[in-house]
């Protein structure tokens, strides 16, 4: 067992959550694989953030999450969050932050207490702001920022933290369609390097384009497969009701709103 957990960079089993008196999550098992991308796909309402959130830590829940084969719960905290980042959706920060600190956050983990950030830190934050086509605005304030802009900030600071597990939900929020590209380039860099990869992503045609995709229905995992395979795209089309379906169009594939 510890072999096989140690090949997954997450996995869940028999998870539940309840948001107050509703219950999310029904029992489910899940295992991401290492080195991989894999996106978490389904209808509104379908349990995917809550799911995001109980494998990082950051939801009360039933059952166990592990990570790297290890318990989640057993991390030390610090070492959880140097191996663990994480972007949310909407996430508030300082409109007063330079964009520079809101990204050097991200490096909090990997300082002592009340340390200097090292070289180590401002190169990594350097290269995260540049990987977002950030840097130009490195000295001005989040408020001073468009909604898209600001959230390359936010993934900058995930970035930078430069952990070897990356959870982001809903990241393409207010980016218009050339970022999103350059968002898509940033990932397949980052599997590319070793990264496990996990997005919750409302925009299906990009979500095809990871590895692996897991399809969410009424907080339960209705399917999980390979992002290519005639399976993954029939089970897309059943969640969402057959409103849309799966075709290859210039070699990739995309999902359309199925005429009637």
């Amino acid at each position: 067992m510890t072999a096989v957990l140690a090949q997954q960079a997450l996995s869940a089993r028999a998870v539940s959550a309840r948001l107050g008196a509703i219950q999310v999550l029904h029992g489910l098992d899940l295992a991401i694989e290492a080195g991989r991308w894999t996106s978490i796909v389904g209808p509104n309402g379908a349990g995917k953030s809550t799911l995001l959130k109980v494998l990082a830590g950051l939801l009360a829940h039933e059952g166990v999450v592990h990570l790297q084969g290890q318990p989640l719960a057993a991390w030390p905290a610090r070492q959880r969050a140097q191996q663990m980042a994480w972007l949310g959706q909407n996430e508030l920060a300082g409109d007063d932050l330079t964009v520079w600190d809101v990204a050097l956050l991200g490096r909090l983990p990997h300082q002592p207490w009340l340390g200097r950030p090292s070289a180590r830190d401002l190169a990594a934050v350097e290269d995260a702001l540049r990987a977002t086509q950030a840097w130009d605005w490195r000295e001005r304030t989040l408020g001073q920022l468009s909604g898209g802009e600001r959230q390359r900030v936010l993934l900058a600071r995930a970035l930078s933290v430069q952990a070897s597990v990356l959870l982001m939900d809903e990241p393409l929020a207010n980016l218009d369609p050339p970022h999103q590209a350059d968002w898509l380039q940033i990932v397949r860099s980052l599997v590319a390097r070793g990264t496990t990869v996990v997005s919750v992503l409302h925009e299906i045609s990009m979500a095809l384009h990871a590895d692996t995709v897991v399809v969410m229905a009424q907080g339960r995992i209705a399917h999980q497969g390979p992002c290519a395979h005639p399976d993954s795209h029939r089970a897309l089309e059943q969640v969402f009701d057959d409103r849309i379906a799966i075709h290859a169009v210039a070699g990739q594939w995309v999902a359309l709103a199925r005429e009637d």
